[in-house]
C-alpha cells in the first residue's frame, strides 16, 4: 500500500459506524448534528463548494443511480468526480475521478490534508466523515467539473449533507434503518428529504405519492416524480440487461441499452436521466444518453460472475432488495436446477423480516455466514433459525469460505447459486470463489 498504508493506519483509529455500533434508526436522531463535519469542510478551504453537485439518496438503488449519472455526464464531455459507499475491496473505490477509483498517492495526499487540520477541530471526525473530505479534496484538486455525491445513511444528518446539491435524488423510500414503528415511512422520508435545496431540483424515484408533500414541503424550486413527470414506456429484457425507452421531464429517450438485469435497473435509468436533465436543465443530446447508459458497470448488483452452476452476487440487505432479486431471478436466469442461496447479514438486522422477503427467492437450501466485526456481526445461528422455521432447510456456518464450500460441493451446473446480504460478505465470496476455479 507504499505511501497510502500510514494514512490508512490514522483513519482506521478514528470511529466507524459501518463497522462499530448498530446504526442509526429513521426518527431516532438524537444527538446527531453536522457540526464537526462543517467545521472540518471549512478549515479545509470548503472543498464541497468547488463545484455544482448531484446530491443521491435513497433506501435502494442510490449506488447504482450515481453510477448512472456519474456515466451520462461524462457522456456529455464533463469530467465527473463521485463519492460512493460502501467499498467491496479497497477505500479508493469510495472516491472516484472520471470513474475511476482515486489513486494512492491522490488518496494519501487527501488524507494528510485532513490529518493536518484535525488538531483545529473542536470535536474528533469519524471514520466516514474523513473519507468524505478527502473526497471533496479530490474533486476540488483535481479538478471535476461536477461531483456526484451518494449519501451513506438516511440524509439530514449525513456527512454528505453540508453539500448544496444543485439536484437532489431520491431513488426509494423503503424499509431499512427503522425499528417499522408506526409512520416508519414518513420518518424515512423526512430524513431523505434533508437534502433538498430550496432553488434546486429535486428527483424522486420510487417514492409512494403520499410522501411527496415531505419532499415538497423542503422548499425546492422543481419536484420531479417518477409516474409523473418522468417515466419508463417500455423495457425489454435483452441480451446482457435490459432495453428501455425512457419519457424524460424534458424529451423522450428510446432504445437505451442498460446493461444490468433487473427491472428496477430500468427504473433507476429514467431517475438518472432525469436528475442529468435537470443538472443541465434541458433535453439532453440522445447520442450521449445511449453512450453513457451502455458504458454504466455495477458490481454487487445482480452480478454475474460464474456459469455451470450460475452464481450471482447481490449487496441485497434489506427486504425491499431481497424481492428485487428474487423478481429478477425469476424473470431473467431461467434456473431449471435447484437454488442455493449464501446469505450473510450486519447486526441490526431484523432476521424475520427479511427472511419473510427472501422466501422469494425458494432456496433449496440456505447457508448463514458470519459477516461484519464487533457490534456489527451477524449471527448466522439466528438466521438459519429464522429460516428453519420456515420450513427450509438452512444450517449456518463458521466462515463465508466454508459456507461456499458446503454450496459449491452440492451444486449441479444447471443450478443457481446466489450470494446476498451485506456488501462486506461480497468481495470475500469473489476471492474465496477465485481460489476455488
Amino acid at each position: 500500500m507504499g505511501e497510502l498504508g500510514p494514512m490508512v493506519d490514522w483513519l482506521q483509529s478514528h470511529l466507524d459506524h459501518e463497522t462499530g455500533s448498530l446504526g442509526v434508526a429513521a426518527g431516532q436522531v438524537d444527538g446527531l448534528d453536522l457540526g464537526v463535519m462543517r467545521e472540518l469542510v471549512h478549515v479545509l478551504g470548503d472543498p464541497q463548494d468547488a463545484q455544482p453537485v448531484v446530491h443521491v439518496t435513497g433506501t435502494n438503488g442510490k449506488g447504482s443511480v450515481a453510477a448512472m449519472v456519474t456515466a451520462l455526464l461524462m457522456a456529455h464531455g464533463l469530467t465527473v468526480g463521485t463519492a460512493t459507499s460502501p467499498h467491496l475491496r479497497s477505500i479508493n473505490e469510495r472516491i472516484l475521478l472520471g470513474g475511476e477509483p482515486v489513486p494512492d498517492g491522490v488518496l494519501a495526499e487527501a488524507l494528510a490534508g485532513v490529518r493536518a487540520v484535525e488538531p483545529l477541530l473542536d470535536g474528533r471526525p469519524t471514520w466516514f466523515e474523513i473519507m468524505v473530505a478527502a473526497g471533496f479534496r479530490c474533486f476540488a484538486e483535481a479538478p471535476v467539473d461536477v461531483a456526484v455525491v451518494e449519501v451513506g445513511l438516511l440524509g439530514r444528518y449525513d456527512a454528505t449533507n453540508v453539500v448544496d446539491g444543485l439536484v437532489s435524488v431520491v431513488t426509494s423510500v423503503g424499509g431499512d434503518h427503522t425499528d417499522f414503528a408506526e409512520g416508519w415511512e414518513a420518518a424515512i422520508a423526512t430524513e431523505k428529504a434533508g437534502i433538498l435545496r430550496p432553488g434546486g431540483t429535486a428527483v424522486l424515484g420510487d417514492v409512494d405519492p403520499a410522501l411527496w408533500p415531505i419532499f415538497e414541503s423542503e422548499g425546492p424550486h422543481r419536484l420531479w416524480c417518477a409516474g409523473r413527470d418522468f417515466r419508463v414506456a417500455d423495457d425489454r429484457v435483452a441480451v446482457g440487461g435490459h432495453v428501455v425507452d425512457v419519457e424524460g421531464v424534458l424529451a423522450e429517450y428510446p432504445d437505451l441499452l442498460v446493461p444490468l438485469a433487473g427491472a428496477h435497473q430500468a427504473r433507476n435509468a429514467a431517475v438518472a436521466v432525469a436528475a442529468t436533465e435537470a443538472f443541465f436543465d434541458r433535453p439532453l443530446a440522445p447520442d450521449a444518453v445511449a453512450e453513457g447508459l451502455a458504458a454504466v458497470r455495477v458490481e454487487g448488483r445482480c452480478e454475474v460472475i460464474g456459469h455451470h452452476p450460475l452464481v450471482v452476487l447481490d449487496g441485497a440487505h434489506n427486504p425491499d432488495a431481497v424481492e428485487a432479486l428474487a423478481r429478477t431471478v425469476d424473470s431473467e436466469f431461467g434456473v431449471v436446477g435447484s437454488r442455493y442461496l449464501v446469505l450473510g447479514l450486519l447486526a441490526g438486522r431484523d432476521p424475520e423480516r427479511f427472511v419473510d422477503a427472501a422466501e422469494a427467492l425458494r432456496p433449496d437450501l440456505v447457508v448463514c455466514v458470519p459477516v461484519g466485526e464487533g457490534p456489527r456481526r451477524g449471527d448466522p445461528v439466528a438466521l438459519a433459525a429464522a429460516w428453519r422455521r420456515r420450513g427450509v432447510a438452512a444450517e449456518p456456518v463458521s466462515s463465508v469460505g466454508a459456507g461456499l464450500d458446503r454450496i459449491m460441493a452440492a451444486a449441479l451446473e444447471e443450478d443457481l447459486v446466489v450470494v446476498a446480504g451485506s456488501f462486506r460478505l461480497l468481495d470475500e465470496a469473489r476471492t474465496v470463489l477465485a481460489t476455488t476455479d
